[in-house]
């Protein structure tokens, strides 16, 4: 499960309406019948329409400046495993996005009126998504850049011999550009990985629009404040403040794995990718010691979200942490960045 938490930023200042974010989130809705597509929704309601939204979102920014944002993106991706679990992607993503909003308001360590903050305290709008598109930041795109830039180079060659610029052999470079094609390292039905490309496979996943003030208009709400969740004293009085990050990541893996009866490897906790960050080997340590038929399948989900573990695994943690910790680590930054684990 991969969340990120984001805010709309152009420059110095924030995304003044939510007009353009929305129209982005209906781009898959272009040429599908009436039966096909994907509505926005909230938390009591559905087939919410995208003027609603926009209407919604922007008519609750009372006293925010330009430079704080007028509302949060939340995106929700479940990785293969765990969408193998749903019966139906996108009612199931529904449900599973109403009780993730529960845990959201759950995280902050506010009150409103002095009460806990509720789920009918947030205005907010989600969409589920079945597509996706290699990006620049995937592993992928990265590690197939050097045979592009190689591609790249070739066809400029090309097209300045047939526009008389230059000389040489066409019919070379052209044998020559079909080798890389086949050389890079990613491939998807035969053709190398580009950006743009669409993924193969079940690639659902949920976008949810929040608005940075409470429902009543009122009450700012920054899931990405820099207060952590703590109590200061201010005016004489005890003020709570701040998200709880980790507990919110931590309790959304929760209520999927409660709802869909989903049992969870230790390599796709929040909890592993965090220690793998912070502390690589209570990371191993933690990894060596799960069962065998466990630890084959953190393995191999690992290996699969491009990381690039060595075929034999030493016994050792010492060994572990000399012979692939430099390895993993570099790979694990990029995947996890481009992965978004966190805000």
């Amino acid at each position: 499960m991969y969340i990120t938490i984001t805010s709309q930023k152009l420059g110095n200042n924030y995304s003044q309406s939510s007009a353009d974010f929305v129209g982005y989130l209906e781009k898959e809705n272009q040429g599908l019948e009436q039966q096909d597509i994907e509505h926005f929704f909230n938390q009591y309601g559905d087939e919410i329409s995208a003027e609603e939204v926009v209407k919604e979102i922007d008519g609750n920014t009372a006293k925010l400046k330009k430079k704080e944002p007028k509302f949060y993106s939340i995106t929700v991706s479940p990785s293969k495993y765990e969408l193998r679990k749903l019966q139906n992607n996108s009612q199931d993503l529904k449900t599973y996005t109403r009780e993730l909003m529960k845990d959201y308001v759950a995280s902050f360590n506010r009150e409103i009126n002095g009460r806990p903050i509720t789920i009918d305290d947030i205005k907010y709008y989600a969409k589920i998504e079945h597509q996706r598109t290699f990006k620049g930041t995937d592993f992928q795109i990265k590690e197939n850049q050097p045979f592009a830039t190689k591609i790249l180079q070739l066809k400029t060659e090309i097209r300045n011999i047939q526009e008389g610029r230059a000389e040489g052999n066409i019919k070379r470079m052209k044998k020559e550009i079909a080798k890389l094609e086949r050389q890079a390292p990613h491939q998807q039905n035969g053709k190398r990985i580009v950006q743009g490309m669409q993924k193969d496979g079940n690639q659902s996943h949920i976008h949810i629009i929040v608005s940075r003030k409470d429902a009543s208009n009122s009450v700012s709400l920054s899931p990405g404040s820099k207060h952590k969740a703590s109590e200061v004293e201010m005016h004489g009085k005890k003020v709570r403040r701040g998200f709880d990050r980790d507990a919110f990541f931590e309790k959304a893996e929760k209520t999927f794995d409660k709802t869909f009866g989903y049992k969870r490897n230790f390599a796709e906790t929040y909890k592993a990718r965090k220690d793998f960050m912070k502390n690589p080997n209570l990371y191993f340590a933690a990894l060596m010691k799960l069962p065998a038929n466990e630890k084959a399948l953190a393995f191999k989900m690992i290996t699969k979200s491009g990381l690039p573990i060595v075929p034999s695994i030493p016994v050792s943690q010492t060994q572990i942490a000399l012979r692939i910790f430099k390895r993993l680590r570099r790979g694990a930054e990029v995947a996890i960045k481009s992965s978004s684990i966190g805000i």
